[in-house]
């Protein structure tokens, strides 16, 4: 598939299969998100596999309300940045992150997997940094759920082009 195929066909998909991500083919995005854009080559960037033990932690940080939106992907990555202290390069390196995350989720659409980038409120506590091994210098950029989707969803509406596009003299 092409990459404007890839970008313009990607989903925000929310029902699964029970089939986990296999390991190898989450190495493999992650390989490919190593290839992010990053001033100064820092590599901010940090995913980390939830697994059964992590997965329990996190819905009991998260509470029972929020706790069914954690099993509707299969496979859930924290993904988060490492912070410096320089605001200037921790902004550049949060970008970066998202970039990274940007690949992962562009990687599975390849893949014939689906995707899902979530900012779950649970992440901004400290028990749920915990249950995700969310260091104190990280900046959370949220939870990608992945997995292969149950049917298909449709295309959103998107601004048009000249609502956020100048040329500037």
């Amino acid at each position: 598939m092409e990459i404007d195929e890839l970008i313009r066909t990607r989903r925000t998909q929310k029902a699964y299969d029970p089939g986990p991500v296999d390991p190898a083919t989450l190495d493999e995005l992650f390989e490919l998100a190593r290839w992010a854009p990053n001033h100064h080559l820092t590599n901010p960037w940090r995913f980390r596999v939830i697994g059964p033990r992590a997965l329990d932690a996190l819905k009991t940080a998260a509470g029972p309300e929020s706790a069914r939106k954690l099993d509707r992907a299969p496979t859930l990555v924290a993904a988060s940045v490492a912070q410096s202290g320089d605001p200037v390069a921790d902004d550049e390196d949060f970008a970066a992150g998202a970039c990274a995350c940007f690949i992962v989720l562009l990687g599975a659409h390849a893949r014939g997997l689906d995707g899902y980038w979530r900012s779950p409120e649970v992440l901004r506590t400290p028990e749920g940094r915990a249950a995700c091994g969310i260091e104190e210098d990280e900046k959370v950029l949220g939870l990608l759920h992945l997995g292969r989707g149950k049917g298909e969803r449709p295309a959103p509406e998107r601004a048009p082009l000249d609502s956020y596009r100048k040329y500037l003299d």
